[in-house]
């Protein structure tokens, strides 16, 4: 039965049968090329404010399991998919998709084509979409979209509001992540690597963090026009230079932000877990898991002290950059994966490493002066 219209701002609408939740929505809709990963993907934070149109075809044939959420609250606009399946055979599962969607209200709809939706915004761009009944005309749709107001501040929308912890027994280190849209497996690699991690809200400011007494940094991945994010930038800048700094995805791109680079937003983005990227100084090839529709302005960091480090070998973008004696690096894609290929995993090892050679470096008189009191002194 064809309960659900999807209708595009650019005047193409698509007849299906909804699951999820049954709502109206007005969203960016974008495609993800992944063969599979589909509940990593629609809870993963920096989807907010954006439909996704699943490239490969059958969807929901595995179910969802409590142990593999990238959030805890999914905040997504919704699921355009070719075929639903609602049978999930999978021993693990412990819910279906459609439950999951309809309990954070998220409108799904399947049995359009797919493929034609990915063609239409790879040759055009991103565009928005209104997901309705099938009784909304075409000329009411395209009202309602450009009455809906185009969303801002995504960041706000999907980091925490108060600072949490994720420990592990006999830890390392201690590393503090600024949730900017948080994923999940970002904070389980670090513990694999025995840190303790400190998640805090993306407005916390320099001085609270330092207060904290962290011996890394992580910018993680999240949603929206990085921007729009002049506070994380100025707590970068502040930071930079005082211990070691490591940024995914979003984070990656206000760090380019704080050193005079430019961001742009891209035709229709990088999502899935296909994407060869080369490191320069290796020249090693991986295939990286991706998900952003803006990318750094590859010509402005000539002019600043920003080093490239990683390319997109499919459209020569920017997918990593560093400042070496600032011990703060960055890469575009997605080193956690989840879901993708496990390639850049060598990536917070390397953070790591960093951690622990400039601990080594900043120790003094016998370990009785610590890295945390020399940054937070020189800083003062």
């Amino acid at each position: 039965m064809k309960d659900r219209k999807l209708i595009f701002e650019s005047g193409e609408s698509f007849l299906g049968t909804g699951f999820g939740a049954n709502v109206d929505t007005v969203q960016e809709v974008v495609f993800n090329t992944s063969m599979v990963g589909y509940q990593e993907i629609f809870s993963d934070p920096s989807y907010y404010g954006q439909m996704i149109c699943m490239t490969y075809p059958l969807v929901g044939n595995y179910g969802l399991t409590d142990d593999d959420y990238e959030t805890k609250k999914p905040r997504i606009g919704g699921f355009i998919v070719r075929e639903y399946n609602d049978r999930p055979s999978n021993y693990r599962y412990t819910k279906t998709l459609s439950d999951d969607l309809k309990e954070h209200n998220i409108p799904g709809i399947s049995g359009v084509d797919t493929r034609q939706i990915t063609r239409m915004i790879r040759d055009r761009g991103s565009v928005r979409a209104l997901l309705t009944d099938p009784g909304t005309t075409l000329q009411r749709g395209l009202e309602i979209i450009k009455e809906s107001p185009i969303i801002h501040d995504h960041v706000k929308q999907v980091s925490c509001s108060r600072l949490w912890y994720s420990r592990t027994s006999n830890f390392r280190y201690s590393v503090v992540i600024i949730d900017c849209g948080v994923k999940h497996n970002i904070v389980r690699s670090l513990i694999k690597r025995k840190c303790n991690v400190i998640i805090v809200p993306y407005d916390t400011s320099s001085d609270e963090i330092l207060g904290l007494r962290p011996d890394g940094v992580l910018l993680s991945n999240g949603p929206g026009d990085p921007e729009d994010n002049d506070g994380v930038i100025k707590v970068i800048k502040k930071l930079q230079g005082t211990l070691p700094i490591f940024g995914i995805c979003l984070g990656h791109q206000l760090i380019a932000l704080a050193n005079g680079a430019k961001t742009f937003k891209m035709k229709f983005g990088h999502r899935g877990g296909n994407h060869p990227v080369r490191e320069l100084r290796t020249n090693k090839v991986e295939m990286t898991s991706q998900n952003h529709s803006y990318a750094v302005d590859m010509d402005s960091l000539k002019n600043t002290r920003l080093e490239l480090t990683h390319i997109n070998l499919l459209d020569n973008t920017a997918e990593g950059i560093e400042v070496n004696e600032d011990n703060i690096f960055s890469v575009q894609y997605h080193p956690e994966s989840s879901p993708g290929p496990q390639d850049s995993a060598y990536l917070f090892d390397r953070f790591v490493s960093r951690i622990g050679e400039y601990k080594a470096k900043c120790e003094l008189s016998g370990g009785q002066i610590t890295c945390q009191n020399v940054r937070t002194f020189t800083k003062s």
